[in-house]
């Protein structure tokens, strides 16, 4: 694959395992914890990071590299790293750079996990989060930057609220305090948005959603963009010699383009435990083999449930920044312009209650603690994903009480439509 520029939909399928003459068509899964070296010095030279190879499947694997290159082609980016699950992957892309005393700018309307993550665990652990919303002006956001702020952080698409994150702004603002750009890509999936095109330096996925698609493994991944200049002054972590890894300086031995990918797994990998097994990378790669195709019918699905709850009576709210009469859909357009994600967010009239009975009344969608997978499932975040928010973070997140996330699956439209409309009748 390397060399040629190939589109997303190639990507999908041929990235990542190139089989040699004779060997498995089909990326083989290396089920083994260990690796057997030929002398003392060849092992040696891998935990000095001398040479390319698999030391112990706690921090690499060769199933794992593969489909960790596949993503990192798909994302456009110099380089992956497959964690267990997509907080993991979150939590080791902070830490890879910031440390106590040291903060973080975030959107306020980014999932409930991280929210909590950052407002609670992180906290506790000495690193701040100072929390923005879109309203604010480049000013007000500036204000809260300063020297021991390490990076900002936003979805392209907001869980469940929705909200398009408007990454070329933030991106240069990031920039301009020399602090890179995080973005969670995880609802619109590289096939309708690379956040790099647009100014991101660090993209990081739940692959358990979109990417897998078959509510099948849990996994996130962690992508190193390879344009951010770590030897700015800023991020000593990185330019000076780590004295857990025998001295060696990430930039100068992998240059800008792999320091802080290489750091994230030899030392944050290495330490936390938190890596994907064979099988499930195995799992997710099949995923991505048919991502392009699943989600172009998500986003068709979508938009023809948006536009039926839009014009139903019993209907209070829609939020689909792919409706032309969202507000969000120029934004959208911008970063998005093949298409959004299969999540709606919307209220029926009648609050909690009402969104409860719907719900219950619901037979083709299932109730689940799930989103973004082939069959069309249903949730209240107020109560379940997100319960551990405040009323006053739920409404700063944008997500009411009765909001409902209905994340449209890759089934009939016709017949999920007819599934909500019955469920509506009897709300």
């Amino acid at each position: 694959m390397s060399g040629k520029n190939y589109s997303i939909e190639t990507k999908c399928v041929q990235s990542g395992w190139q089989p040699k003459s004779g060997e498995p068509r089909v990326l083989p899964i290396y089920q083994s914890t260990t690796y057997k070296y030929d002398s003392a010095d060849d092992v040696g030279a891998l935990f000095d990071l001398e040479k390319e190879g698999h030391m112990y499947s706690r921090i690499s694997n060769p199933t794992v590299a593969g489909v960790e290159k596949k993503i990192a082609e798909l994302e456009k980016g110099t380089g992956a790293l497959l964690c267990s699950t997509g907080m993991a992957a979150i939590l080791i892309g902070v830490l890879n750079i910031t440390s106590a005393g040291q903060n973080i700018i975030c959107m306020t309307s980014v999932y409930g996990g991280t929210v909590n993550l950052f407002a609670v665990t992180l906290k506790r652990l000495g690193v701040e989060t100072r929390f923005i919303t879109q309203s604010m002006t480049d000013e007000e956001v500036e204000a809260l930057i300063d020297e021991d702020t390490r990076l900002i952080f936003g979805e392209t698409l907001a869980n469940p609220a929705l909200d398009v994150f408007d990454i070329e702004r933030y991106a240069a603002i990031a920039h301009s305090h020399g602090i890179p750009l995080f973005v969670d890509n995880t609802f619109p999936t590289p096939v309708n948005c690379n956040p790099v095109d647009f100014g991101a330096d660090i993209v990081i996925h739940s692959t358990t959603k979109y990417m897998d698609g078959h509510a099948s493994v849990l996994g996130g991944c962690l992508i190193d963009c390879g344009r951010f200049d770590w030897t700015n002054g800023k991020f000593p972590e990185l330019t000076e010699p780590d004295e857990s890894y025998h001295g060696v300086s990430y930039t100068e031995r992998f240059g800008p383009g792999l320091a802080y990918i290489t750091k994230a797994r030899c030392q944050l990998m290495r330490d936390f435990g938190v890596p994907l097994t064979p099988m499930s990378a195995f799992l997710l790669n099949l995923g991505l083999e048919s991502l392009h195709l699943r989600i172009e019918r998500h986003c068709s699905n979508a938009l023809a449930v948006a536009r039926f709850l839009e014009a139903h009576p019993k209907v209070e709210s829609v939020s689909y920044p792919g409706l032309p009469s969202d507000p969000r859909y120029k934004t959208a357009l911008k970063y998005m312009p093949r298409g959004t994600c299969g999540v709606i967010s919307f209220c029926v009239k009648g609050g909690r209650d009402a969104a409860v009975r719907f719900m219950d009344s619901l037979e083709l969608a299932a109730i689940v603690v799930h989103v973004a997978d082939a069959r069309t499932c249903v949730l209240n975040p107020a109560s379940t994903t997100h319960r551990q928010l405040t009323d006053a973070q739920l409404e700063a997140a944008g997500i009411p009480a009765g909001l409902i996330r209905f994340s449209v699956g890759i089934e009939n439209v016709a017949d999920i439509i007819a599934d909500i409309s019955s469920a509506l009748d009897k709300a």
